[in-house]
């Protein structure tokens, strides 16, 4: 919850108008504690013990800014780096890597059945970690469709500003794990997903050069569900690239900040996608709503889409600070892997500044 401010009131001033009170202190770095003895990385039991505290206070502690998460001790952040370091070492020790296939480049290797690749476990472990703290978001949402995007947009901002944070903590598992796994043909994309297209344009002549071409092309089809468009710069497509790693299904194999985006979108923004189902009559029939004046009856909507109808509907209240939500959480759909053709994307995007449509 966000931090409260003090309620010590300063003295008027001489013409008659008191100071406002002041923002109150920011959370001081949280210290590195003492593991005494233990080897932090002698097991994911003891890794883990020595990260979860640094990692509820990046993500779940009360912040007066939703858009940057805590900090830990600098001595804090050394450690869990090292004892990171030193435990997918040790794994990658003992772990034999996986076979190859021959004639073919890494990423078409086979994952060895007799163990994960090293780094499997925490891996899961962190997307254990972010589904726990969704469902939490999830859960304190309120009941009232008026108020649900005031508090989805600020906890999304918290939630993404300590996933990056994270990110940053532990980019040792992007740069160990997750890019083996791409490498092996386990990331948001795989060579099964395109095959049976690239197999119809294939010619028995053809060479290896135009089969990677044909790939690329079928890779750029997949980048254009989340929004690209061609001759758009590497930074773009780097971005683009990361909704649609958000929007892979669990089982892919993605960077952390894409774990996190994609489990606030199971947890969170499917539920509230969700339509209700329609109410079956006795005699078997799903019951619609009445007509009115002779329209065709409203079809249900989901939550976030009615609250979405409240707030840019409703009369009154400050117009830019609902424009400035709509366009937050448009973002927030963006991020998550909502596809750029879904019916509330289209309707929010529009409050977007036009250098981010």
């Amino acid at each position: 919850m966000p931090a409260q401010a003090s309620d010590k009131r300063t003295p008027a001033q001489s013409n008659g108008h008191a100071k406002p009170d002041p923002a109150p202190p920011a959370l001081p770095p949280l210290p590195n504690p003492s593991t005494g003895s233990a080897n932090p990385s002698a097991s994911l039991h003891a890794l883990w013990g020595y990260l979860h505290p640094a990692l509820d206070h990046i993500v779940r502690a009360p912040t007066n800014n939703p858009s940057k998460a805590p900090a830990i001790d600098v001595s804090y952040h050394m450690g869990v780096h090292t004892a990171v370091y030193n435990y997918f070492t040790a794994q990658s020790d003992s772990s034999p890597g996986p076979a190859g296939l021959a004639g073919f480049p890494a990423r078409f290797s086979i994952q060895s059945d007799k163990g994960k690749a090293s780094g499997a476990d925490l891996y899961e472990q962190l997307d254990r970690y972010y589904a726990d703290v969704a469902r939490e978001i999830f859960l304190g949402a309120p009941a009232d469709d008026s108020t649900l995007i005031h508090y989805l947009v600020p906890c999304f901002n918290r939630y993404s500003a300590g996933a990056q944070s994270v990110s940053r903590l532990l980019n040792y598992v992007n740069r160990h794990y997750v890019k083996r796994a791409v490498d092996e043909d386990r990331g948001w994309l795989r060579l099964a997903d395109v095959l049976d297209a690239v197999a119809r344009t294939i010619r028995e002549d053809d060479n290896r050069e135009k089969v990677q071409k044909r790939l690329r092309e079928c890779r750029t089809e997949e980048l254009k569900k989340w929004g690209y468009r061609d001759g758009d710069p590497p930074a773009r497509v780097a971005q683009i690239e990361s909704y649609a790693e958000a929007a892979s299904p669990p089982d892919r194999v993605v960077p952390l900040t894409a774990v996190a985006y994609r489990r606030f979108r199971l947890e969170v923004i499917d539920p509230l996608l969700a339509v209700p189902k329609l109410k079956v009559s006795k005699g078997g029939k799903k019951k619609r709503p009445p007509p009115t004046l002779g329209d065709k009856p409203p079809l249900p909507r989901g939550r976030l889409a009615r609250a979405v109808k409240e707030l840019l509907e409703s009369k009154g209240g400050d117009e830019e600070e609902k424009r400035r939500l709509a366009g937050e959480l448009a973002i927030a759909l963006r991020t998550v892997g909502i596809k750029v053709d879904h019916p509330l994307r289209k309707k929010l995007d529009k409050f977007l500044p036009p250098e981010e449509r």
